[in-house]
C-alpha cells in the first residue's frame, strides 16, 4: 500500500532527522513508532483517514494526525521541508554506511562541516576523519570499504511497481497526462531497478512541474524535451518520459522498456527506416513491422536475441503467469519469528486457493530469529497436527524447517532431526562475507546431505544493499540437480534469490525449482508474482516447478526424496 510505505518513510526520515541534530530520544523514537505503526497497517492508511479514524492507530496521537493530514490533503508536509533548512538532508545517506549511526554522522556534521556522501569522500582523502570520538581504525576501514563499492540507491521491485503504477493511474486522474503507464526497468520486472520509468502522453498545456503535486514526488531534477527526472521521498528517483503522439505510442513504449540489449538487436532486425517516421501505435505495430513475434517484457533481454524470432517455439515449456500456485513450502509463524499462528497462515493460504502449506520456522542457531531447538520442534508437531484436524480436508499442513547451513556447510539439526520433518530447506544466514570458494564448498556441502529438499536463497543476499555470498553457482546447481535437491526462488522482493540466469542454468541440467515467498505475514504469501517473474525471467519450465504440481504429485517428491536418504 503506497501511501502507507510513503507517510512510514516520511515520519523514519524525521526521526532520523532529528536523531542527527541531536533532539531528546523520546521525540525521535515517536516517530519511529509511528513509522512502525504505518508500515505494518493492514488497510491503506486513507481508509482511516477518510474516516477521521487516524488517532485509533497505535502511536498516532493529535500532533502525527495532522502531519499525515497534511501529506494526504496538500503532498507536502511543511515540518519536514522546515526541518530539512536546519539538517541537510545528505546526511541522511550517511547512515547507509556501516558504524554510521545518527550519533555519529551528527558528530561529523558539527565537527568536520560534512553534509555529504562525497563530503565524508573528500573528508578521507585529507586525513580529517581519524580522531573523531567513537569511530576507531576499524570502524573507519569498513567505512571506507564501503565508500569505495558504493552505488546509486536502487528501488525494491514491489515499491517501485506500487509507485509507477500510482504515478501512472493519478496522471491521467489528475489531468497532467491523457494516457500513462508504467515502462523500463519496472516493467520488465527487474530486480531492484535502478529508476521508476513511466511513459506519458502529456495533456495540452501541463508542464512537467504539475507532477510535483504528488505526494512521492520531491524536486524536479532534470528536464529535457523527452524526458523529465524526480527525487522522491524513497531516495531512488522518477523519469516520466513522454511520448510523442498517440501515434508513436507503441515505438515509445517499446523504446522506454528496453532493454539496451534487446533495442539494439531490433535495430539489428529493421535498421533504421521504420523508426524514423511510420506510426507505430501499438508494440504489435512495432514488431509486426520487423515480422517478429512480440516478447513479454520480462523476457526483452540479451538472452533473448538469438531466439527473437523463434520464441513462442523455442520457449513454449516456460511457466506462464497464470500457472496455479498448488503449494508454499517455505513459511513461518509465531514459534519462530513470523507475524501470525499457524492457524492464521493455514486460513490465508486457503483463501488462496493454496492446497498445501509447510510451516518451516528457523532452527535452533538462528537466535535472532528464535530458533527451534529439538524439543520445541517437536512441540511444534502437535499444534500442526490440532490446526490440521480442525481445518480439514480444505489443505494440507507439512511440518518442515528452514534449517540454517553453518559456515562448514554442516547444517543445524543432526540427521534424525531432518529425517523426521516433512520438507527440510537449507538456507544460509550466517557468515555471508565468505570468499567465493568457501561459499562454493559450503552450499556444495549441504546439498550433499540426504535429507535436504529444497536450497533456500543460496546467497543469502538482501536487496538493496546487502550482497550475500557469491559461491560458484553453476558448481551449486549441478550438485544440487545430481542429489535432486530444487532450488529455491525467494519471491520476497528484499531477496529474489535465486537470479534468473542462475534459473536458466537449472533449466539447462534439468533441474527442480521452488518458488516460495518465505511469508512471515499473511500478506506476504502474495509476494507470489515476484518470484513467477524471476522464473519466467530465466525460462522456468512449467514442468519442473514444484509449487505448481498437483498435491498428490508433490508429495509423492518429497516421500521419495526423504525415503532415498534412509
Amino acid at each position: 500500500m503506497l501511501y502507507n510505505r510513503l507517510l512510514a518513510a516520511l515520519m523514519e526520515r524525521i526521526a532520523n532527522l532529528l536523531a542527527i541534530r541531536g533532539e531528546a530520544s523520546y521525540r525521535v523514537q515517536a516517530y519511529r513508532r509511528a513509522a512502525q505503526t504505518l508500515a505494518r497497517l493492514d488497510k491503506d492508511i486513507r481508509v482511516y483517514w477518510h474516516e477521521g479514524r487516524l488517532e485509533s492507530l497505535p502511536n498516532i496521537g493529535p500532533a502525527l494526525a495532522k502531519k499525515i493530514d497534511e501529506v494526504l490533503r496538500t503532498g507536502h508536509l511543511r515540518y519536514l521541508e522546515r526541518l530539512e533548512q536546519e539538517v541537510p538532508p545528505g546526511l541522511l545517506d550517511l547512515l547507509d554506511l556501516p558504524g554510521l549511526g545518527p550519533a555519529r554522522v551528527g558528530l561529523l556534521w558539527r565537527q568536520l562541516g560534512i553534509t555529504s556522501v562525497d563530503d565524508l569522500v573528500q573528508a578521507f582523502a585529507e586525513g580529517r576523519v581519524q580522531g573523531i570520538k567513537g569511530l576507531g581504525p576499524k570502524t573507519l576501514a569498513q567505512i571506507q570499504a564501503a565508500l569505495a563499492q558504493r552505488e546509486p540507491a536502487r528501488w525494491l521491485l514491489d515499491v517501485a511497481q506500487e509507485v509507477a503504477r500510482a504515478l501512472a493511474e493519478d496522471a491521467v486522474g489528475r489531468g497532467w497526462a491523457q494516457r500513462a503507464q508504467p515502462t523500463g526497468a519496472v516493467r520488465r520486472w527487474v530486480e531492484a531497478p535502478p529508476r521508476v520509468d513511466v511513459l506519458a502522453l502529456p495533456a495540452a498545456g501541463v508542464l512537467p512541474e504539475a507532477w510535483l503535486a504528488h505526494p512521492v514526488l520531491r524536486a524536479l531534477e532534470v528536464q529535457t524535451e523527452v524526458y523529465a527526472e524526480y527525487t522522491t521521498w524513497f531516495g531512488p528517483r522518477v523519469r516520466v518520459w513522454w511520448a510523442p503522439s498517440d501515434a508513436r505510442w507503441g515505438y515509445a513504449l517499446v523504446r522506454t522498456t528496453g532493454s539496451e540489449a534487446h533495442w539494439r538487436a531490433l535495430v539489428a532486425q529493421g535498421g533504421e527506416p521504420w523508426l524514423a517516421s511510420d506510426p507505430l501505435p501499438t508494440e504489435a505495430a512495432v514488431y509486426a513491422a520487423l515480422g517478429l513475434p512480440v516478447p513479454p517484457p520480462e523476457w526483452r533481454e540479451a538472452a533473448l536475441t538469438p531466439v527473437l524470432r523463434t520464441w513462442p517455439e523455442h520457449l513454449a515449456d516456460v511457466v506462464p503467469w497464470d500457472a496455479a500456485r498448488r503449494a508454499e513450502l517455505h513459511s513461518h509463524s509465531t514459534w519462530s519469528d513470523g507475524r501470525v499462528s499457524i492457524r492464521a497462515m493455514a486460513e490465508a493460504a486457503m483463501a488462496r486457493g493454496i492446497r498445501i502449506l509447510a510451516i518451516t520456522d528457523h532452527s535452533v542457531s538462528l537466535r535472532v530469529g528464535g530458533g527451534l531447538s529439538p524439543e520445541r520442534l517437536r512441540q511444534q508437531r502437535e499444534e500442526i497436527r490440532a490446526v490440521q484436524e480442525a481445518l480439514g480436508q480444505g489443505i494440507r499442513l507439512l511440518q518442515g524447517a528452514e534449517v540454517d547451513i553453518l559456515p562448514d556447510g554442516r547444517l543445524d539439526y543432526p540427521d534424525d532431526v531432518l529425517a523426521s520433518l516433512d520438507v527440510v530447506i537449507a538456507s544460509p544466514h550466517q557468515a555471508l562475507k565468505q570468499s567465493p570458494a568457501e561459499a562454493t564448498r559450503r552450499l556444495v556441502r549441504a546439498v550433499q546431505n540426504p535429507y535436504v529438499h529444497i536450497l533456500g536463497h543460496p546467497t543469502g543476499r538482501m536487496l538493496p544493499h546487502r550482497p550475500g555470498l557469491a559461491p560458484d553457482m553453476a558448481r551449486v546447481i549441478r550438485t544440487a540437480v545430481q542429489h535432486r535437491v530444487a532450488l529455491e526462488i525467494n519471491a520476497n522482493p528484499h531477496r529474489l534469490d535465486l537470479r534468473s540466469r542462475h534459473v536458466r542454468l537449472v533449466r539447462e541440467l534439468g533441474g527442480w525449482l521452488a518458488i516460495n515467498t518465505d511469508a512471515h505475514h499473511p500478506r506476504d504469501l502474495d509476494y507470489w508474482p515476484f518470484g513467477l517473474a524471476v522464473a519466467r525471467r530465466g525460462w522456468a519450465p512449467h514442468d519442473r516447478i514444484l509449487n505448481t504440481w498437483a498435491p498428490e504429485r508433490l508429495l509423492r517428491w518429497l516421500r521419495e526424496k526423504q525415503a532415498a536418504a534412509v
